[in-house]
């Protein structure tokens, strides 16, 4: 098969696009702004959201779920939320067609319109905290530590497959506490649990960190998040984590009888991840021949290929590899025999180095003969000769070796490209440059924040949790500052 990739060097920006299709992720749909995840995708989206969840159950948490559909007046309850998403929203005004009268098709039936407008959810705080109004009285009824896989709707007019569409797939959580604090070790704890999901599962480092005033969630007071370094020099959020104070609480009345028999409002949080992890994942590890999958979110970690020529030699290798592929089964590997005879070894090949496949083996009549097989490497392109029965050991200790690999490899690109800078035109020519993290400092103000942003389209990305307190000076305005933040261009 011809992959005819753009390469990266050529237009990084088309040659995600055609991975994403080519691999078989994802493809445009009959929906301007939206998209068909395809089996294999979505197979790496199952496999993300099976670890997620387990993290998030190993943490306390149950899965819920709520309705696609809020009342308008919700979104009225809390000034700065409805703010935030006013502009993305999808609205319901109508609940019936009909076939119009001169005969020329289905419109809207002007007679069935709804009493009140309903939106098609951005997010679910309102509708959520509406309903934790009935089931919160007392301090005994907290923490709720509740979670939903859904859709969302954020109206898009530019879009790109996977990072940013009008319609997504995400999770959502939504807890109640009694005491802020608990809130926000709440918001903490999540950020955290993205970030080791991300480095031990995407194979993808990041740095955590806080947003800037200007760059929370709408309706937050406090959120926590995760950035990337994608392999073009530019940033992705791939997580967030919002301290909501009793914002909500307050908009929808949520109160609880302490301990102490007063009456408070509840201390809130709410945190996701999206379907913008997969085009995180693409771009962390993919090179010019294709997909480079971590092991641990690859849905066929290793694929066997025979080599034969004629019918017989084939049910010869048949009754030969089957015991391999159910041992491999047996031990936690996910193995797929490819023997069909539709296609030729070299197609096959090529198929799977463009899926990312990890691991791969050859085996052929000879390799019987001499006890071996040929097993290549995806992350590297090498292959290896490995005696049969040293197979299992081998392909064990590759996939360990790889998600370790892939790691260490992405963890070098953003170091390499994080660097400190003091002066506004040494920013100004990396951020057009070779982009990355750019540490520097900053006033703290809103209005130089949105200065930098004006001038050289890059944003703050984190206020890092890990940056030292250190005097400065501000690298656009030249006043007093404590700690460098976190610049670059971002999706």
């Amino acid at each position: 098969m011809s992959k005819n990739l753009t390469s990266r060097a050529e237009d990084y920006s088309k040659w995600y696009n055609d991975l994403v299709i080519k691999a078989d992720l994802a493809e445009n749909s009959a929906v301007r702004g939206c998209m068909v995840i395809k089996p294999y995708g979505y197979a790496i989206w199952e496999k993300m959201q099976s670890a997620l969840d387990q993290m998030f159950k190993d943490t306390g948490h149950e899965n819920v779920y709520f309705p696609l559909f809020i009342p308008k007046s919700f979104f009225s309850k809390e000034a700065s939320h409805v703010t935030g998403f006013a502009k993305e929203c999808a609205v319901v005004t109508h609940y019936r067609l009909k076939n119009a009268e001169d005969g020329s098709g289905i419109v809207v039936d002007e007679t069935a319109k709804l009493e009140e407008e309903l939106i098609v959810r951005p997010t679910s705080e309102t509708i959520i905290w509406d309903t934790y109004r009935k089931w919160v009285q007392s301090y005994r009824d907290l923490p709720l530590l509740y979670n939903q896989w859904a859709n969302v709707v954020r109206w898009e007019m530019r879009t790109r497959l996977f990072l940013r569409t009008t319609e997504f797939l995400w999770q959502e959580g939504h807890t109640a506490h009694a005491t802020k604090q608990e809130a926000i070790e709440e918001a903490e704890r999540m950020m955290h649990v993205y970030a080791d999901f991300a480095e031990r599962f995407m194979a993808m480092p990041v740095i955590k960190g806080t947003k800037s005033e200007s760059e929370r969630f709408a309706g937050a007071e406090e959120t926590y998040c995760i950035e990337a370094l994608m392999q073009d020099g530019k940033a992705l959020q791939a997580g967030t984590s919002h301290f909501l104070g009793q914002n909500f609480a307050r908009a929808f009345d949520v109160k609880f009888t302490t301990r102490e028999g007063q009456q408070e409002f509840v201390w809130a949080t709410s945190w996701g991840v999206s379907t913008r992890l997969m085009g995180a994942l693409v771009m962390t590890h993919s090179d010019d021949h294709g997909l480079v999958l971590p092991p641990a979110l690859a849905p066929t970690q290793l694929v066997i290929v025979p080599i034969y020529k004629g019918e017989e030699q084939l049910k010869v290798l048949d009754a030969h590899v089957q015991p391999l592929v159910e041992a491999f089964r047996k031990q936690g590997v996910s193995v797929k025999y490819d023997n069909r005879d539709t296609h030729k070894p070299g197609f096959k090949f090529n198929e799977y180095e463009l899926k990312g496949v990890p691991l791969r083996i050859a085996v052929g009549e000879r390799d019987l003969k001499e006890g071996t097989y040929e097993l290549a490497r995806r992350d590297t392109l090498t292959k290896e000769s490995v005696k049969a029965d040293e197979i299992f050991d081998r392909v064990h200790q590759l996939l360990e070796e790889m998600q370790k690999a892939l790691f260490d490899r992405a963890l070098k690109h953003q170091t390499d490209h994080t660097i400190k800078v003091d002066d506004y035109e040494t920013f100004k020519a990396q951020i057009e440059g070779d982009g990355g993290f750019v540490l520097a400092h900053w006033d703290g103000t809103a209005e130089t924040e949105a200065s930098i942003q004006e001038e050289t389209k890059a944003t703050i990305r984190c206020i890092p949790l890990s940056t030292e307190e250190e005097d400065g000076f501000c690298v656009y305005s030249g006043k007093p500052s404590t700690k460098r933040v976190l610049f670059a261009k971002a999706y």
